[in-house]
């Protein structure tokens, strides 16, 4: 942000907004100072054609300036964000504030409001009337006081449902503390610009190149411009624009959130849907997230491969399997556990679900990863099934009275025909992990 007015610094407003931004409610998310400020100091500005959605992605959160608002919704989703943490700020610390600033559903611009305080009347003078004329005119308004009492007291004591807590072992995942729970689904063009690269560089190797998050992350492979140095034709380079450029996912991944939207119950609102392109490494260490997809789909799985008893071996589609190998193998486990050959296909094919915790104690991280889409898949349908989760829960040794999170990772085989996941998957190893 560019230095700040003089003047705006010493309007209320922003004194207000330099409160909000010093709060405990924002003291854990970097992003949601950022764009607070942002929009904030443009609308004191006057400055509104600066708060379309697809402005606010690029000053805010560095989008490039020819990405789509309409297949990235990121900003939409941080501005909902927003709104909850402002909410939680005048319901707690700002409780006593005389002005209030909101965000209003559908627009990008803050809004000031006072807070108007009631005006109580004087007490006017009354004239000495009969005892049983005052009576009669009395009674209608006694009538309605005690109809009034008697329905604020059944109300209040009416039974309030208890709210619904979310299941093992997302529980965890909400349990520590208020801020949002990041669900990052799989970039699918992410694993086509792969093919792409191995291709136009003559890498037609059995095994795959290994991919870094480090890459991933580079504004060389965001941009394209690392597959633009490669010797392609018109029609590729604008495919390969294309895909550098879009957010897209996989309908595995719709299911899969599908699922955890369910399990999540009364704390589905503190979902925040997010595509593994638009994430920053940041906001992985600012709290709890779940990761759907392995790393062929999802590269910001790679950032917890060392923390892993179970990795995935990925190789060109075609030319061999995907695997998971067992990093210490006991004398019941095999050392390598291959699926299907290609993706659509009939047959066996695995898949891992982990919790693992955050390095710095903010939070936990569930990852939900498959050889294939299909398996993936399957991880949100084994999670939903009530029976599956109970027999996890057991071969973890995991008791109904635990409070403290158990972390783990597990290994499951499931079935699938021609793509379509079956409803059915068992458990092949676990791990209980001793942070």
């Amino acid at each position: 942000m560019a230095e700040m007015d003089p003047d705006i610094r010493k309007d209320a407003r922003w004194q207000l907004i330099e409160r909000i931004a010093a709060s405990d409610s924002f003291q854990k998310s970097t992003r949601l100072r950022e764009l607070l400020h942002f929009i904030a100091d443009r609308t004191l500005h006057d400055d509104t054609l600066s708060l379309g959605e697809h402005q606010i992605g690029m000053a805010v959160f560095g989008k490039p300036e020819d990405y789509s608002a309409v297949e990235d919704s990121s900003v939409r989703v941080q501005v909902r964000q927003l709104r909850l943490k402002l909410h939680e700020y005048f319901n707690g610390e700002g409780r006593e504030e005389t002005c209030i600033v909101e965000i209003p559903k559908g627009s990008y611009t803050a809004v000031f409001r006072s807070i108007e305080q009631q005006i109580v009347a004087p007490a006017t003078q009354t004239i000495p009337r009969p005892a049983a004329k005052l009576w009669l005119q009395m009674a209608p308004w006694t009538l309605a006081a005690f109809f009034l009492i008697t329905t604020l007291f059944a109300w209040f004591h009416r039974p309030v449902p208890a709210p619904v807590r979310s299941v093992w072992p997302l529980d965890s995942l909400f349990d520590q503390g208020n801020h949002p729970v990041l669900v990052v689904v799989a970039d699918v063009n992410y694993g086509v610009l792969e093919l792409f690269s191995g291709d136009l560089s003559g890498q037609n190797t059995d095994q795959r190149v290994t991919m870094t998050l480090e890459r991933y992350l580079s504004p060389a492979y965001r941009s394209g411009a690392e597959f633009s140095k490669a010797h392609t034709t018109n029609r590729e380079a604008r495919i390969l624009k294309y895909l550098s450029g879009s957010v897209l996912t996989s309908f595995a991944d719709l299911t899969v959130v599908n699922s955890l939207i369910q399990l999540s119950s009364d704390s589905r609102e503190r979902l925040s849907i997010r595509s593994s392109r638009s994430l920053r490494p940041s906001e992985i260490e600012e709290g709890s997230s779940i990761l759907v997809g392995g790393p062929t789909s999802n590269p910001w799985v790679l950032y917890f491969q060392d923390k892993l008893n179970f990795q995935m071996v990925q190789t060109v589609p075609g030319k061999g399997f995907n695997c998971f190998e067992d990093e210490h193998p006991t004398a019941t486990e095999q050392k390598t556990y291959c699926g299907l050959p290609v993706a659509g296909s009939s047959g066996e094919d695995y898949a891992t679900i982990s919790l693992l915790p955050l390095s710095n104690g903010h939070g936990s991280v569930l990852i939900l990863q498959g050889l294939h889409q299909e398996s993936t898949q399957s991880t949100g349908l084994f999670l939903a099934d009530v029976k599956s989760r109970q027999q996890l829960q057991q071969a973890l040794g995991i008791s109904d009275g635990s409070k403290l999170p158990v972390y783990f990772e597990a290994l499951i085989r499931t079935n699938s025909i021609d793509g379509a996941p079956m409803a059915t998957a068992s458990i092949i190893a676990t791990r209980v992990l001793h942070p």
